[in-house]
């Protein structure tokens, strides 16, 4: 019988394998599952209905497939559209979800300027705004949906490099200099955003503080691991689920992630 809780990491693509790295880190006898709608792959131009009702039949699927513990839903996006919806149709799963780490940010900063980099989707939700609202209203607020970047990232993640010169053009809109302060402190509002931080700070114009949403997420997600009862008979360690068939190149990145086991649901 299984006596480590097993939690399924889900993100639209690979940016979860930060999350999942964060909790492998953190807590290394968690039995870990990764799941990537790599289908539906960006999720920024999907319709926003469609999209919740898309993201409860496919995670019922992994639910059934995977049965985890607990999920944690590695997307900004996913997690605004769909949490509440989520919860509701799987009342007896615990769900993290991911949103923009502002209020750390706004705690951070020094100038007093902060900068938001995100999809373009998590940019226009009024939940981004409203987050703003409550936790940064006494600060300046820099916000930028970023069109490519997080396909940059998987670009990395799977051919090991990545253009520098495009990362500069994707993260430039939020560094501002004026009245003497200027952008000190980055939010990283994508979970893909994490994999290039090395690249993003030093594509960045001046020294900043990146504020990664991972170790957050992460500590959540074990604290909550913690309190369930770990399912008779699941999967072990390693098994990762996507919504098409993964090329050579995928699998070989998933099993050097500790994912071995690729599964299509």
């Amino acid at each position: 019988m299984a006596t480590e809780p097993h939690i399924l990491v889900f993100d639209s693509g690979l940016g979860g394998l930060s999350v999942a790295r964060t909790i492998r880190a953190q807590a290394p006898a968690t039995r870990l599952s990764y799941a990537a709608d790599t289908a539906g792959f960006p999720y920024g131009d999907w319709d926003e209905e469609d999209l919740r009702t898309h993201l409860v039949a496919l995670i019922g699927r992994l639910i059934e497939r995977a049965r985890p513990d607990v999920v944690v839903i590695a997307c900004n996006t996913a997690s605004v559209v769909a949490l509440a919806a989520l919860r509701a149709a799987y009342p007896a799963m615990p769900f993290v979800g991911t949103v923009p780490a502002i209020k750390p940010a706004a705690m951070a900063t020094a100038s007093g300027t902060i900068g938001v980099l995100a999809t373009p989707s998590t940019v226009r939700r009024e939940y981004t705004r409203a987050l703003i609202d409550t936790y940064a209203s006494h600060r300046r607020v820099v916000l930028h949906g970023a069109e490519g970047l997080a396909r940059l990232a998987e670009e990395k993640l799977l051919t090991g490099r990545v253009d520098g010169a495009k990362i500069a053009a994707e993260i430039a809109p939020v560094f501002v200099e004026e009245d003497g302060g200027r952008t000190d402190t980055l939010v990283l509002g994508c979970t893909h955003y994490p994999l290039i931080g090395k690249e993003i700070a030093a594509a960045a114009p001046w020294p900043v503080r990146l504020i990664d949403p991972s170790p957050a997420i992460a500590r959540r997600a074990l604290t909550i691991a913690a309190t369930t009862t770990p399912a008779p008979d699941t999967p072990s360690s390693g098994l990762a689920l996507l919504t098409r068939e993964p090329d050579a190149r995928l699998r070989a990145l998933l099993a050097r992630e500790g994912f071995g086991e690729v599964g299509v649901v």
